[in-house]
């Protein structure tokens, strides 16, 4: 019995196309705004050699460059965790003063290089202690319950200094800021904010905190129907974006030499702008460590640019805020065609 014979196919027949996995596609755009970011951050440097060819392209300047992103950079590395998760932490900046004040008092000072350290983390920790308590337990708003932590945290600053600026005496801590303990031309401020962005990224995306945090921002009562307990976690990030911003306070204190109740002055707007710069979504359920250090050394660029050409300070501000607006119009033309 002869089996029947298919027709041929046509040659004009439409071959059906497989979609891609979501996964995929989400990587595809990653790597999609990377490399416009890092096309934003050389056309940049283009134009920072073009307009100060002498200074800009000068290895001391570079070096400046990298170790001024370095502080605000790991600030960011907390922040793209709390904005993950559908957060916002207004305090950073206020906490970065907190820390560094209270490190450097004469009391602290006379525990030497450890008491410093200890102190900065200490405080910035139980500073994020204290917002994650409001928010996750407290059932306060992230943008209230950090918005009163930035006002206390400014006034008690304030209240330990007087005004007046506090000069670090111990040894160890300004020999970090020396160009001798430079490892093969690279600022010691430099390798820690390497050394954190290279943990806050495995910890983001290799870990099962990451994937919580980005489940948390993506759907809060999903996630909790699911199992994770979305109140801890949330009390966890806070706590992680003030051990961040209490390693800032070290890396300003070293870079200063002194701690000041200005210090972290709209860190948390250079923050948020980086992390959002970056891709993490402002609603939460996407974060980047990458693009957030890309978006920081972008900032970290421009400012210096101006500097260099003169530019008043009000400009940088102008620019900045004209970049969030930006980047959040994007985002969300994005998010609609999607």
């Amino acid at each position: 019995m002869t089996q029947p014979v298919s027709p041929p196919r046509d040659s004009t027949d439409k071959v059906p196309q497989i979609p891609l996995p979501a996964w995929r596609t989400v990587m595809v755009r990653a790597d999609l705004r990377t490399l416009s970011l890092l096309g934003v951050l050389t056309a940049l440097i283009v134009i920072g050699g073009i307009t100060k060819p002498d200074e800009f392209l000068d290895t001391r300047n570079l070096q400046l460059v990298l170790t001024q992103a370095s502080v605000i950079g790991v600030v960011t590395v907390g922040m793209t965790f709390v904005i993950t998760s559908g957060g916002i932490d207004l305090s950073v900046g206020a906490i970065v003063a907190l820390a560094s004040v209270w490190a450097t008092t004469v009391a602290t000072q006379e525990y030497g290089f450890a008491g410093i350290l200890f102190t900065a983390m200490i405080v910035g920790v139980g500073c994020g202690l204290v917002n994650g308590l409001l928010i996750a337990y407290g059932g306060m708003v992230p943008f209230i319950a950090t918005l009163a932590m930035l006002a206390s945290a400014r006034g008690l600053a304030l209240q330990l200094t007087d005004g007046r600026t506090q000069i670090v005496t111990v040894d160890g801590v300004l020999d970090l800021g020396e160009r001798d303990a430079y490892v093969l031309g690279v600022p010691p401020l430099v390798i820690v904010f390497a050394i954190v962005t290279v943990i806050g990224w495995l910890v983001l995306n290799r870990t099962t905190f990451g994937r919580r945090t980005v489940a948390v921002g993506g759907n809060a009562e999903a996630a909790r129907l699911a199992g994770i307990d979305v109140r801890r976690q949330r009390l966890y990030l806070y706590l992680l974006s003030g051990l961040c911003c209490g390693i800032a306070a070290f890396l300003l204190i070293i870079l200063s030499g002194s701690g000041q109740n200005t210090n972290g002055n709209l860190y948390e707007l250079d923050a948020i702008a980086a992390a959002i710069i970056g891709g993490t979504l402002l609603t939460g359920g996407r974060g980047t460590i990458t693009g957030s250090v890309l978006g920081v050394l972008i900032f970290t660029t421009i400012t210096n640019i101006f500097a260099l050409n003169n530019l008043q300070s009000d400009v940088q501000q102008i620019a900045k805020g004209a970049i969030i607006v930006a980047a959040v119009l994007v985002q969300r033309r994005t998010a609609s065609t999607t």
